[in-house]
């Protein structure tokens, strides 16, 4: 994994190089960010899958970007190692998602990043910064009325990653291969007028053993969480936004931001909330960027 994460080394060094010439050029920045909306005291985003055809960087970028924080949890897979070794795939939306959070710890935002297992090499780097980012393998996070949330990425609780990671690498190209269709098809439903659909959402929640699959993954993390003498945790991994009460645990998964589109945020009176980001329709035989439509609210409870 150390000659993995060499071979990536360099490209860091070059954002991170990139991000001090960057400082200079901060004023072009603070229009753009200026005229974001609603501060939250704290935002939870995972799985972003950055180096992945998948991954919806220009989205991920306009919530940043209109929903500034406090505090960010980077909880991870935000980097695909998994596929980038396989191939390169790096876009300028991507290197401009880096950028930006770079900049967020610039500015005087907390960034926390809790690496996953398909960004694993960052794992032995846990109590270093980089360009202002903590490198932690767990966090805890206290609320502003008092909660604390255990924030993992939870692939320590899949039987598969860890019993069996052959298994979870064709599991991973199967999944990037529906991905694939699923871009496909939401270019046709675009052409139609017809919303963003997610094929492989659809898939997981008509597979039973892929429904049984996620509410153990729920339960084991609420239990362990509770075992630790926590009152909630947050997690990722699973690609499944939710937040409920589990054995008297919050159990929080922030979803994804390769089919959900989700975050997990904190007010500052501690509410949490899960927000769904929604985009407009492409219009054919254009060259206009994509419409961004305000953030909705999936869960607004937990107080």
């Amino acid at each position: 994994m150390r000659t993995a994460f060499d071979a990536f080394l360099p490209f860091t060094e070059g954002i991170v190089a990139g991000a001090a010439f960057d400082a200079s050029h901060d004023s072009t920045h603070d229009a753009d960010d200026a005229h974001g909306g609603q501060r939250m005291r704290t935002i939870f985003i995972s799985d972003i899958h950055l180096g992945t055809p998948g991954c919806q960087a220009q989205a991920l970028l306009q919530f940043l970007k209109d929903y500034p924080c406090d505090n960010l949890y980077l909880v991870g897979d935000i980097v695909d190692g998994w596929q980038l070794r396989k191939r390169w795939y790096w876009p300028q939306a991507h290197n401009d998602v880096v950028q930006k959070l770079l900049r967020a710890a610039r500015k005087g935002c907390r960034v926390i990043y809790v690496p996953g297992n398909h960004d694993e090499f960052a794992r032995q780097f846990a109590g270093h910064h980089f360009g202002g980012i903590e490198v932690r393998n767990e966090a805890v996070h206290v609320t502003a009325d008092g909660r604390s949330l255990w924030v993992i990425h939870g692939d320590y609780f899949d039987g598969v990653v860890q019993c069996a990671k052959w298994l979870a690498y064709v599991g991973d190209n199967l999944y990037e291969f529906t991905l694939r269709l699923n871009r496909h098809l939401n270019h046709m439903r675009a052409r139609l007028g017809l919303p963003y659909w997610s094929l492989s959402a659809y898939l997981k929640q008509k597979v039973k053993k892929a429904l049984n699959y996620v509410t153990d993954f729920e339960a084991a993390v609420a239990h362990e969480a509770k075992r630790r003498g926590h009152d909630g945790v947050v997690c990722g991994h699973i690609h499944r936004a939710e937040m409920r009460m589990i054995d008297g645990v919050l159990y929080c998964n922030d979803g994804d931001w390769v089919e959900s589109r989700s975050a997990l945020v904190e007010h500052f009176d501690g509410r949490l909330e899960l927000l769904s980001w929604s985009t407009g329709h492409d219009v054919p035989g254009t060259h206009s960027h994509t419409a961004i439509q305000p953030a909705t609210a999936l869960v607004k409870e937990h107080a």
